[in-house]
């Protein structure tokens, strides 16, 4: 009785598994077109956020709220990153995935160089 109960569950298993990866993104090819595209929007949104960095505005506020009110600025950039993906019917969860970690890393780096600047400008290096 007992092995009959673990194959039924080994099958169910097994099943609900099967299941799952048919919604999973199977590896294919992206064109070279649509990677320029991604490319090109990633650029965008790099000088974008760099752009905003070198606003004044920025210089006199705290390292954090500016990091995060550039990052809030250059937003819409990556909506059109997030377009071309879906263009090309990359499933949404891997997009979101893709873009958050673009997100993440630009952020800290532009959060790295406001404190740099932040401490060259406290310590009387800069202007």
């Amino acid at each position: 009785m007992k092995r009959i109960l673990c194959l039924v569950a080994v099958v169910l298993a097994s099943n609900s598994y099967a299941e799952n990866t048919k919604n999973e993104w199977q590896n294919t090819t992206i064109s070279e077109a649509t990677i320029e595209k991604i490319q090109a929007a990633k650029y965008e949104y790099k000088k974008c956020v760099s752009d905003e960095m070198q606003k004044s505005e920025y210089q006199s506020q705290e390292s954090r709220a500016a990091t995060d009110a550039i990052i809030k600025q250059c937003e819409p950039v990556l909506t059109k990153m997030r377009e071309v993906y879906l263009d090309e019917k990359v499933p949404e969860t891997i997009a979101d995935r893709h873009l958050k970690q673009l997100r993440l890393q630009i952020t800290r780096d532009a959060l790295q160089n406001m404190m740099y600047a932040e401490a060259a400008r406290q310590s009387g290096q800069s202007k």
